[in-house]
């Protein structure tokens, strides 16, 4: 990752505009072309630096839910708890850690009811057991690259 993909990160991470064409807005404002901001955003995703380029909804202000849940998945089962877990829609983002709870999601519902039947669905499919992690207090963390 060199300077340039660092401010791109950065730029990105704050806004992107809603016009005609985004992506030469935004390599506007980097002084690059709008073919050259794409390549390396696609390079970016390539090469696993960046998961996923997409916008990020707040559920809960859409009128949905909003969890963190974990499990403890047996290491010889652990791709195939991943499988399962992943193939709810509702799945956002999931992380493996290094803890007895060594497998952490994000569900995101259409409605705060849905996360408990979709937290059992996860729990019956898999036969472990799932614990939610209701947020009490939000917080946000800003990434930043030096460039």
């Amino acid at each position: 990752m060199d300077d340039l993909d660092r401010r791109i990160i950065n730029t990105l991470q704050g806004g992107f505009p809603v016009s005609e064409r985004p992506f030469l807005d935004v390599a506007r404002t980097l002084d690059i072309g709008e073919r050259d901001l794409i390549d390396r955003i696609e390079n970016l995703l390539e090469t696993g630096v960046l998961s996923r380029f997409g916008p990020m909804y707040h559920a809960e202000r859409l009128g949905g839910g909003l969890t963190l849940a974990a499990l403890s998945a047996p290491a010889a089962r652990f791709e195939e708890v991943a499988a399962l877990v992943n193939a709810h829609a509702e799945v956002a983002h999931n992380y493996k850690r290094d803890h007895d709870l060594n497998m952490w999601f994000v569900l995101a519902t259409e409605r705060p009811s849905d996360i408990e039947r979709v937290l059992a669905e996860i729990s019956s499919e898999t036969s472990l057991v799932v614990h939610d992690m209701r947020k009490l207090e939000e917080f946000f963390v800003g990434l930043r690259f030096e460039a």
